[in-house]
């Protein structure tokens, strides 16, 4: 006989393998099949709304599936994922799914850093290259091999983005790293200036593999909520890499010889790229959980209780796929057309411009300026720039997560408002690193601790944001743009600053860093209401 909705709920609940027959209730709907056994369903025989399929969710999941010519949601056992949530524990994810994702974290925190390895081994083995005569090379050739770097690095990093959203993050990564060993390796087996400046130009191309690859996995599988503490813990990798570097590459080419000052980082990269590759998931849903956030989870977030629930029992639509988009169509549509996306891409060239110039002329603004005796002293007082970035990092991704969490809004405007507060600090210690006396050292190194903790902040959050404004599909392109142009800046902060400070003095220098504050803070300000691409998705659900 025929049941109606709450007949059918209840007949479900309990397990029931009789076949229940009523008549269609309205034409956008969902199928209801009831397994037999554990193997098989019914065929098709009573259809409900997708609401009132939902309403099922105890004890069932809705999948798409197309039956008849029909294009409905399938009703399936909910034990066909593995349990992703679990509200009993502390952080309301289940134990299994905890262990899996620190996995996953620790998998990009190292690799990455790894990339940094074989990014940084020529810097430590280049005192030792110029020591052995039988190459022949001089402080110019380094400098030509090593100008070749950045060039190759900001081009691949944007079109490795671009092409990364068709391809396995995870793969890119692991393999990007084994390729840079693999280079690493074969450099500290050449002997010709021609061959350096081939081999590290490919270092370069490899190198731009890394970060995008990385925040495509984070995106996948850290939520809105937490992302901006765990996109702060993945940031430190640059800081670790930047710490191993001197230390690996640097004593294997003063004790083994400058050879294998790259082939140890080399043989580590292709170690661990082959580690990650053989054991790296894109995603949970890669792994067999369900995903970390939905649309609907985000909108009642955002909405707020009652409203939101309401919002969501009235929903009947079952979404339809997107068309798959070519990675043209992908860049323009969802990176290029977006105008929140170019005012974070200045602003990362201000950033930039900020962090390459103190990292390449505080030495000798210290020497010239302050009377600090040598370079050995005064790098000692830049010392604590990169310990304050890894703080300042940690700090930045943990305010913005608890910003989002405790106030309504567009969750990357509620980033943004944190970046801009960073970027005031950054202006005030610039001032106070320009005004600070010559006969005080331990105020000058805490006047670079608190630039790195300012400034490493936006550099990690900028990022974030370009990564959740675009959504999962889109993360590499956007992060490959931001690259791109955040590496021009870098560019802009060598030769261009050092004739300024040639021209014009150290004031200028400051000058110009003050005024890429300002600039930065100019460009945020128009978005800071700026939505998450899952929360504009979920208003625009909600609106149907």
């Amino acid at each position: 006989g025929a049941l109606g909705v709450s007949g059918l709920s209840a007949r479900a609940r309990l397990g029931t393998p009789r076949q229940l027959v009523a008549p269609p209730r309205r034409a956008s709907s969902s199928r209801v099949d009831f397994p037999r056994a554990p193997a098989a369903c019914f065929r098709p025989a009573h259809r409900v709304s997708s609401a009132d399929a939902r309403a099922l969710g105890q004890c069932v999941r809705v999948t798409p599936a197309v039956s008849h010519g029909t294009r409905g949601a399938c009703v399936t056992p909910k034990a066909a994922a593995k349990t992703t949530f679990d509200t009993a524990t502390p952080s309301g994810y289940s134990t299994q799914f905890t262990k899996v994702r620190l996995r996953v974290f620790l998998s990009i925190l190292i690799g990455y850093a790894c990339y940094y390895l074989t990014r940084n081994s020529l810097t430590f083995t280049a005192p030792a290259m110029v020591a052995t005569p039988g190459l022949g090379l001089d402080l110019t050739s380094i400098g030509v091999i090593t100008s070749i770097f950045p060039l190759c690095y900001g081009c691949s990093k944007f079109v490795s983005g671009v092409v990364g959203d068709v391809l396995s993050p995870s793969v890119m990564l692991g393999g990007g790293l084994i390729a840079t060993g693999l280079v690493n390796i074969l450099f500290g087996a050449s002997s010709t200036l021609p061959l350096f400046c081939l081999l590290w130009a490919c270092n370069g191309i490899l190198q731009g593999f890394g970060a995008p690859s990385c925040a495509k996995i984070l995106t996948s599988w850290f939520a809105a909520k937490e992302r901006g503490t765990y996109w702060g813990m993945w940031n430190i990798a640059h800081n670790l890499g930047g710490f191993a570097a001197p230390i690996l590459a640097g004593t294997a080419a003063r004790v083994l010889g400058w050879s294998w000052g790259l082939w140890a980082p080399g043989i580590i990269g292709v170690v661990f790229g082959t580690i990650i590759v053989l054991t790296l998931k894109d995603s949970p849903e890669a792994k067999g959980f369900e995903p970390v956030e939905s649309a609907e989870e985000l909108l009642a977030q955002d909405a707020g209780g009652a409203s939101a629930a309401s919002q969501k029992s009235e929903s009947t639509e079952v979404s339809e796929p997107e068309p798959k988009l070519s990675l043209i169509e992908n860049l323009f549509q969802n990176v290029l057309s977006n105008p929140f996306i170019w005012g974070l891409a200045f602003t990362y060239f201000c950033v930039y411009v900020i962090r390459q110039g103190i990292t390449s002329w505080s030495v000798f603004y210290l020497i010239k300026e302050k009377g600090v005796v040598d370079a050995g002293a005064a790098a000692l007082r830049v010392s604590g720039l990169e310990l304050g970035g890894l703080l300042g990092s940690l700090c930045a991704g943990r305010i913005s997560d608890w910003y989002i969490a405790n106030s309504l809004g567009g969750a990357v405007g509620k980033r943004i408002q944190v970046v801009m507060g960073y970027l005031v600090g950054v202006f005030l210690s610039l001032l106070c690193f320009r005004a600070v006396p010559p006969g005080m050292p331990i105020t000058q190194s805490a006047i670079v601790f608190m630039i790195g903790f300012f400034l490493y902040g936006p550099q990690m959050l900028i990022g974030l944001c370009g990564a959740e404004i675009v959504g999962r599909k889109s993360v590499g392109a956007s992060e490959g743009f931001l690259g791109w142009i955040a590496y021009l800046g870098a560019a802009n902060a060598g030769v261009p600053l050092s004739m300024l400070v040639q021209q014009h003095g150290w004031g200028a220098f400051f000058v110009a860093l003050l005024s890429a504050c300002v600039v930065a803070f100019a460009l945020l300000a128009p978005i800071t209401g700026a939505q998450s691409e899952v929360q504009r998705a979920a208003k625009a659900a909600a609106t149907r």
